[in-house]
Order: C-alpha cells, then sequence, then structure tokens
C-alpha cells in the first residue's frame, strides 16, 4: 500500500511540474551589451497556473486565499520571496503543509508571463503589480562595466547575484545561452558527514562541518551560518550548496561558505 501510494503521489507531482525557462551560468567573454539584467532573487522559485502556485518539481503549494485572491487568471513564472539571506525561513513558509499566515511575510515576484506575447517587456507589461504580487525590475546592460557595476552593488546588500537576458526573444522554455546567472563566485554542493564544536562565542554549537565534495574530497566549512543554524546545524547526510572563490593549489575550494539546505522546490 506504501509503495502503491508514493506512485500516485510521484505520479501526481510529475503531471504537475511545469515546463519552464532555466538559466545557464555567465563567463567574462560572453558579450551582453544590449540585454536586461535583474537581480537574482534568493528564494522559492513559483509557476502561477492561473489557479495554483507550483514548484518547479511539480510540488503544488498551499498558500492562504488572502495571498492569491487577486493574482491574475494568466500564467505566471516568478520567485517567492521576502528578503535578501532569508532563504532557510521563506522554503520553511512555502513547504508548511497546512495554509498560514507567515505568507504574508512573503511577495510573488515576476519575471516572466509564460504564453504573452512579445518580447521580455513586452510580457511582463501584462503584469500589474498588487500587494502580494510585484515585478522584478529589469534593467538594460550599457556594457561589461556596467554589469559589475551593478553585480557588486547587489553582493553589497547581501543578493545572491544578477541575472542577465536577450530580451528580444519570445517566451521559451529550457535551458540556452540567452539567458545567464552571474555570481562573483562559484557554488557547489557536498553532503554533510560529520560536525567540529566551536569555541568562543561558538562553545557548545557547531563551529564548522565536514562535507564530501562529489569527487568524494572532504572539506571543512566554518562561515555562512546563523546563531540559529549553529544552535540547530543541519543533520548528517543533508546535501548543501556552499560558494567559493576558485580552487586552492591542492583542487579543493577556496574560502567554501555555506549558503543552504538543498532546494527541494
Amino acid at each position: 500500500m506504501k509503495i502503491l501510494l508514493s506512485l500516485l503521489l510521484f505520479t501526481y507531482i510529475w503531471s504537475n511540474k511545469p515546463n519552464l525557462f532555466l538559466l545557464n551560468t555567465y563567463t567574462e567573454d560572453k558579450n551582453i551589451s544590449g540585454w536586461y539584467m535583474s537581480e537574482k532573487l534568493d528564494g522559492v522559485r513559483a509557476y502561477w497556473d492561473g489557479k495554483k502556485l507550483i514548484s518547479r518539481s511539480g510540488k503544488v503549494f498551499n498558500p492562504p486565499s488572502f495571498f492569491i485572491k487577486k493574482f491574475p487568471k494568466h500564467k505566471l513564472d516568478g520567485e517567492l520571496w521576502s528578503k535578501r539571506g532569508d532563504f532557510s525561513n521563506i522554503s520553511s513558509i512555502v513547504n508548511s503543509k497546512s495554509s498560514n499566515l507567515r505568507w504574508g511575510e512573503l511577495t510573488y515576484n515576476i519575471f516572466e508571463v509564460p504564453d504573452a506575447k512579445g518580447d521580455l517587456l513586452q510580457r511582463l507589461s501584462n503584469v500589474k503589480e498588487i500587494k502580494y504580487l510585484k515585478l522584478i525590475k529589469q534593467i538594460k546592460v550599457k556594457d561589461k562595466k556596467h554589469l559589475d557595476s551593478f553585480l557588486e552593488e547587489i553582493e553589497k546588500k547581501g543578493g545572491e547575484g544578477v541575472v542577465v537576458r536577450v530580451g528580444n526573444l519570445p517566451y521559451y522554455t529550457g535551458r540556452d545561452n540567452n539567458a545567464l546567472k552571474v555570481k562573483s563566485y562559484q557554488d557547489a554542493e557536498c553532503k554533510i558527514i560529520s560536525y567540529n564544536n566551536g569555541d568562543g562565542k561558538y562553545k557548545n554549537k557547531l563551529g564548522s562541518l565536514n562535507c564530501k565534495l562529489k569527487s568524494d574530497r572532504i572539506i571543512k566549512i566554518g562561515s555562512g551560518f546563523s546563531d540559529k543554524q549553529r544552535k540547530n546545524p543541519p543533520k548528517i547526510g543533508t546535501i548543501i550548496t556552499f560558494k567559493y572563490y576558485g580552487l586552492t593549489s591542492k583542487g579543493n575550494p577556496r574560502f567554501p561558505v555555506f549558503l543552504r539546505q538543498r532546494r527541494e522546490n
């Protein structure tokens, strides 16, 4: 019976899985003059099919009626978000099995209007901002210096990075080089295998964790955690995302910093 229920649940989620456009990674040799750039929000992606909010993997979210009451009947694609550096809280809210008032902390921030006609700005012009529905501002890129300046500004504020997109294309789905994520750092995933106790102000709390990369290398990550996470760190066996700044001479990620538990949405 459990196997049958699991199979039915998988089939239901898969049938709801939206067909989305996805991002590749920006490289320095790419000429992005004339493209559009926007902040890459560190939230949970959600697809509005005109009636319900659906995760990237096909899970149907359960927002309270006040949150979606005035949403349009046409499709939308965007990010459920509250503020920079708040991913754990956002994920907790949207993954709650019961509808709850904490959704009032969030807004649905739109970067695409599936099925709408015209170029990017024309498609986005179909969105009317209301209390819980916002447009992500799109800025035309003058040149690489303009992009670098914008990226620096976003990261200084604690933002995740920038998205750059060709603006004159009709809506499409899938992954190609017409939509790119831009960051000053790289990120990767690893599995937590053990903890190291802290000292000083972190005595009796998490000091750092040991994490196994896909290559089976073991690295230590000791920064990026909130006080709450140091008291209650992610469980051993959890897959986490960390950022780093290039590789050491031994091929290990340089200055690894914890970002979040792996997104399941």
